[in-house]
């Protein structure tokens, strides 16, 4: 037993590799395969066949990636050195000390309310690589109250994950999905939409939240019940645990930094929500100012400024001198920069299925399979495509482009509901999410955890079926009835 938990295990960029690798190798199998003419974005090149991968379209592919994902990387990287300001000031233990203090004996209550907040962001606007700095300041918190690190991961990773399930007003994925319907000429009805939305998010979440909570009182009871190997519980106690023998007093200064660090991340969440289609603008003045951008309008690279700028607030609140901020803030991006390479790479393999058609030849070849089967047939066929489909273009957006007007007009066409289709994209994307190894977030956030990618993936495997039915069961129902 003790060999097996030892057992080292293939580190994320050689999984990310692996799969550039056979994607690349795929291409050249079914290069010169026909699919039906499709344009790509911008309308102005029509493909209709599979091109064979080249070797520089293999090495560029990482590169490739990174330029596609710049916004997203920049942002990352400044909030590596907000965090480790943050940390510097003492202000973030103090406070998860005082936490712990406060609900000794009670620390399972923190499960359910983090969840349903990561949750309610997922079905709002998608929330996902924003959850990023959240591992690590979970994973102390966690550790503190007695779990694991698995406990941190499946509160962020399960509690946003469910939210993009049940996708409700996400402008990532409902919103684009409705957007490409009406590109062949079918109106959605936003109604149906965020009905199923709602049920699939109370079902997902409500479950997820059992699912965390049980494993963490296995844990916290006995903890050797934990699933993490040797090695990996080694990492946890080297990166997260905190000695009880040093309390640290949360003073007035400490509550105005975590004030500001609580600020910070509330206008994260408030400015990515597109308040101006609820014809919402009381506060565009002054984020405007600050980025150009109107409130609800602010993307990654506004995040990212925004949050240099608090780096800057709370390094005056501490009194840290500027070699101190510089220093503390280089050392902060330093530290998550394995997390931007990983987000890099996994980036790579939706270039790689983009420069090769692959995605355009795997969705034509799907959808003339699913004609001419039943509802209930077809529910379960569209919801296994996106499943294998999100596994390789891990962008709910890109697919979304690439996908509905194919599978939305083929359910119109055999007169199913085209709505329905939107949900089982949404819903088989998030389910896919919450472990392909092409997911930056998913691979990032065991990176920053010290979990093994197939740890985690040994955690999921039961949740995953009980999501999946679940999930089938409700859009088979919309499909029948609605």
């Amino acid at each position: 037993m003790t060999k097996n938990k030892e057992k080292k295990s293939i580190s994320s960029f050689s999984i990310l590799f692996i799969i550039l690798i056979l994607l690349t190798v795929a291409s050249w199998i079914f290069s010169g395969q026909t699919f039906a003419p499709t344009f790509l974005s911008g309308g102005t090149e029509e493909v209709s066949s599979v091109v064979g991968a080249s070797v520089s379209d293999l090495v560029m592919s990482p590169f490739n990636g990174f330029r596609d994902a710049i916004d997203i990387c920049v942002f990352i990287l400044i909030l590596g050195g907000f965090l480790n300001i943050i940390t510097k000031t003492g202000a973030l233990e103090a406070g998860i000390q005082h936490i712990v203090r406060k609900l000794k004996g009670n620390e399972l209550i923190l499960i359910p309310i983090l969840m349903i907040l990561f949750s309610i962001g997922g079905s709002t606007y998608g929330m996902a690589e924003e959850t990023i700095p959240f591992y690590s300041l979970l994973a102390v918190t966690m550790v503190a109250s007695g779990f694991d690190t698995i406990v941190s991961i499946g509160t962020v990773m399960l509690g946003a994950g469910a939210g993009v399930i049940g996708s409700t007003v996400n402008p990532f994925a409902t919103g684009v999905a409705m957007d490409a319907l009406k590109s062949v000429g079918i109106i959605p009805n936003t109604g149906i939409v965020l009905g199923i939305g709602f049920t699939l998010w109370l079902a997902t979440t409500a479950y997820c939240i059992f699912c965390v909570m049980s494993y963490a009182r296995e844990v916290k009871a006995e903890k050797g019940s934990t699933i993490l190997s040797l090695q990996e519980q080694e990492d946890m106690e080297k990166h997260f645990a905190r000695t009880d023998s040093q309390t640290i007093e949360f003073t007035g200064k400490h509550k105005a930094i975590l004030s500001v660090f609580a600020f910070s991340f509330a206008i994260m969440v408030i400015t990515l929500i597109p308040w101006g289609s609820f014809n919402i603008h009381l506060f565009d003045g002054w984020t405007s100012l600050l980025t150009g951008e109107s409130f609800g309008d602010w993307y990654f690279g506004d995040l990212a400024m925004w949050f240099f700028l608090s780096s800057l607030v709370v390094s005056l609140i501490q009194g840290f001198s500027e070699r101190e901020i510089i220093a503390t803030f280089i050392d902060g991006v330093k530290d998550i920069l394995s997390v931007v390479l990983i987000i890099v790479v996994a980036r790579g393999a939706s270039v790689i299925m983009q420069v090769t058609h692959l995605d355009l030849f795997i969705l034509d070849r799907a959808a003339n399979l699913l004609q001419g089967l039943s509802p209930i047939l077809f529910v379960i066929g569209a919801y296994v495509l996106y499943l294998f489909l999100s596994f390789l273009i891990p962008s709910t957006s890109g697919l979304a482009y690439v996908s509905i007007p194919v599978m939305g007009a083929l359910a119109n066409n055999i007169g199913l509901n085209p709505n329905v289709m939107i949900m089982i994209f949404t819903a088989g994307c998030g389910l896919v999410n919450l472990i392909t190894p092409t997911s930056g977030v998913v691979m990032g956030g065991l990176e920053i955890s010290k979990v093994n990618y197939s740890t985690w993936t040994r955690f999921m495997m039961k949740p995953l079926i009980i999501i999946g039915v679940s999930n089938l069961l409700i859009l088979i129902a919309a499909m029948l009835f609605l």
